[in-house]
């Protein structure tokens, strides 16, 4: 198990446990198994019922929460620093000694078969599963996170015992703290409850000098200055251990889906570069400034505010550990759709053909910097993004690593990107077309 803390002055703590396991280690029969097993986490543990498990952090004042992705599920909690103690030993339960009870897994497969209903119901969130379905077709990526109706019924307890089982291992995971505490207590209150399980529970899947690891930060890293790496693998030693950067397109597609809905949705994209691709950085920049969050992005521009054609327009990058897909997405009144389409491309083809002033990029890097520090300037968020890290990087990357990544990028390079990805050849489509 790897573990990092970063002192934060609040009286607020914040604690996650990050499996590096998703969809995509599910197996081809089993759609929606990781999604299933984080929910069945809060249904009970070898010390707790559902009823506590669920009503324990919130007694505190606190919040218990977990997520899962294509490559990783997390358990994260939020409570007041005295009580970090308390939240930290229910994370290691849910982790490594949750029960999974007959009823709840019965109950829980109802829950999430209307979850998955419901979804269906927000087209501008299922359009992005089904590009990424048809964009990775063949892969594990294919595979929506909540699975489907057909999957989820193909799946039994043993099933659920056995991916437990497999990948909740310490060696699998990540424990990260954000909090008013020093380096030594931070490790005390982590290693305190690991040994008090594992006494109780030899079988536990961690090892005692797993542990001890811990304890002599030989597996540690802190974000306040002091960084030991131990014997940590280089970030391009563990991209070797991945498959090279997959962004090839052999099968392009141009699909239109027919809905009785209000809106036309519409997702343009590819596939794109890799966690441990250094072309991801002057991606990253593009996309943030043909479609990012701020109002200003170009297509946002473009599309709203002088046109009036859409009411949101954005450009995403999702990065795995052997590929990426690039998603360009619109809603707009099925009369407006062929000129946004028009005037989309129109803004591709100028990245490919022209370089970005340098004023422009000096700007977009500026905006992107203060975008980065002020989301990082949060405990919880510190904390995920930690997690995160270790399980990409085996160590942390700070504000001040990504401010030179950042400031490293050209013009050429984002140019370059955009002449390799954002090209005609290359470019799938994926319409949910109004026919209401």
């Amino acid at each position: 198990m790897q573990f990092a803390f970063k002192k934060h002055n609040s009286p607020v703590a914040y604690c996650a446990l990050s499996i590096k396991s998703g969809t995509r280690n599910e197996g081809k029969k089993y759609g929606g198994l990781a999604h299933f097993v984080e929910h069945l986490l809060f249904k009970g543990t070898k010390y707790r019922s559902a009823s506590v498990v669920n009503g324990y952090i919130e007694k505190l004042g606190g919040e218990l929460n977990a997520y899962t992705s294509k490559e990783e599920t997390v358990i994260h909690a939020t409570v007041l620093k005295e009580d970090l103690h308390k939240a930290v030993g229910l994370l290691i339960e849910m982790g490594f000694l949750s029960t999974f009870p007959e009823k709840e897994f019965l109950k829980e497969k109802d829950v999430v078969m209307d979850e998955i209903s419901s979804y269906k119901d927000s087209p501008s969130e299922q359009i992005y599963d089904d590009f990424e379905e048809l964009l990775f077709k063949g892969s594990p990526l294919a595979t929506p996170v909540l699975g489907s109706e057909e999957s989820l019924k193909q799946i039994s307890l043993d099933v659920v015992n056995d991916y437990y089982t497999k990948f909740f291992t310490s060696e699998n995971m990540s424990f990260t703290l954000v909090a008013d505490v020093d380096e030594n207590e931070a490790i005390k209150i982590v290693t305190k409850s690991l040994l008090k399980y594992k006494m109780k529970n030899p079988t536990m899947r961690i090892d005692l000098d797993d542990i001890q690891k811990i304890i002599n930060k030989d597996s540690s890293t802190f974000a306040n200055g002091n960084i030991n790496q131990g014997s940590t693998s280089s970030t391009a030693n563990i991209a070797l251990e991945h498959n090279a950067t997959n962004v090839d397109n052999d099968n392009t597609f141009h699909k239109v889906v027919e809905l009785h809905n209000h809106q036309t949705h519409c997702i343009l994209g590819c596939k794109a570069y890799s966690y441990y691709d250094q072309k991801r950085i002057p991606l990253t920049l593009l996309l943030d400034y043909l479609g990012g969050s701020a109002a200003n992005s170009r297509l946002n521009t473009i599309l709203r505010e002088r046109n009036a054609l859409v009411y949101s327009v954005e450009a995403s990058y999702a990065q795995y550990l052997d590929t990426g897909a690039i998603t360009i997405y619109f809603g707009c009144d099925k009369e407006n759709y062929q000129k946004c389409i028009d005037l989309i491309k129109k803004e591709l083809k100028a990245v490919v053909n022209k370089k970005i002033p340098s004023r422009t990029l000096k700007a977009v890097k500026k905006q992107f910097m203060g975008q980065f520090a002020i989301a990082s300037d949060n405990g919880e968020a510190q904390c995920l993004s930690m997690g995160k890290s270790l399980m990409i990087h085996r160590k942390l990357q700070t504000v001040d690593d990504i401010r030179k990544e950042i400031e490293a990028v050209s013009a050429e390079d984002m140019q370059n990107v955009a002449r390799e990805l954002l090209i005609p050849e290359k470019l799938c489509i994926l319409t949910y077309k109004n026919v209401g």
